[in-house]
């Protein structure tokens, strides 16, 4: 993806915020989409999140994807929203309110299209993910983390709260454990963030990237009409209350019950081969 645009401070351009590689998969494809700004830490500017936006919407769509892979070239991962850029706005007449706001908007529809996207994104941290960009982990369905990667949100050391963060946060690990990530801001290690549930996985060093695409090339195998299916559901039971889930998840499995794919794949079972999955 080609993306393009003047620095708003230097005024030079940017590059590519982000490159994108596509892989064959036993049933499909799967997308890499690797952060590319190392000298600015990966930050979430402006034109990264615009660009996220449009392409994770065309991903959406894509009936060749099974699943995305979120990578990063350098050693951070992602340093949250770029402080220099919303910095440079306080000199506008609303103090930078107006744009402040876009900004905090633009991130919460890349978090959102990442949680809402039929197809499962991977995170795959080889560095250190601060802020905002310990919320794109936390947003993203499965996380894999090298032994040096850290993770911090670290906004109550310099005055502003990691409130955006705190969602994603607080919707995949305990509530006590998001707290403490909050208030007190220390970096984590893999083997924490593990322990805490934020990452599923924690692998050597350079090996990250390996691991998610090992686990996107397993979900490429199944059903993408199952998996869409799933991930919707799962996204759609965790706010309800428990007898309202069970209803909802059981109209879920009726309704997947007539699909092509669940009556192809009890057949394969009980003919005692591979299921052959209909194509989306």
């Amino acid at each position: 993806m080609s993306v393009a645009a003047p620095d708003p401070l230097l005024g030079q351009p940017l590059g590519q915020p982000f490159r994108r590689e596509r892989r064959a998969a036993m049933s499909g494809a799967i997308e890499i989409i690797t952060l590319d700004r190392p000298a600015q830490r990966n930050a979430l500017s402006e034109i990264m999140l615009k660009s996220l936006v449009v392409v994770l919407d065309e991903l959406k769509l894509d009936p060749a994807v099974r699943a995305i892979v979120i990578a990063a070239n350098g050693p951070v991962f992602c340093a949250g929203h770029d402080l220099k850029e919303l910095t440079a706005r306080r000199t506008d007449a609303d103090k930078g309110a107006a744009y402040f706001r876009e900004i905090m908007g633009l991130c919460a529809q890349v978090m959102q299209a990442i949680v809402q996207s039929p197809k499962p994104v991977i995170a795959a941290v080889d560095g250190v993910a601060t802020a905002a960009g310990c919320q794109l982990v936390a947003s993203c369905d499965l996380a894999v983390a090298s032994q040096t990667a850290q993770f911090c949100t670290p906004g109550v050391n310099i005055g502003l709260f990691c409130s955006t963060p705190m969602v994603a946060l607080s919707r995949n690990i305990s509530r006590k454990r998001a707290l403490e990530m909050l208030l007190i801001g220390e970096m984590l290690s893999a083997q924490d963030a593990l322990d805490f549930g934020l990452v599923n996985r924690v692998v050597p060093t350079g090996q990250a990237l390996q691991c998610a695409l090992q686990f996107a090339e397993a979900i490429a195998a199944k059903s993408p009409a199952t998996v869409r299916i799933g991930k919707e559901a799962f996204q759609r039971q965790l706010d309800m209350p428990l007898s309202d889930a069970y209803t909802y998840a059981s109209e879920v499995m009726v309704q997947n019950m007539l699909e092509q794919d669940a009556a192809e794949g009890i057949g394969a079972v009980l003919e005692k081969r591979l299921p052959v999955w209909s194509q989306p």
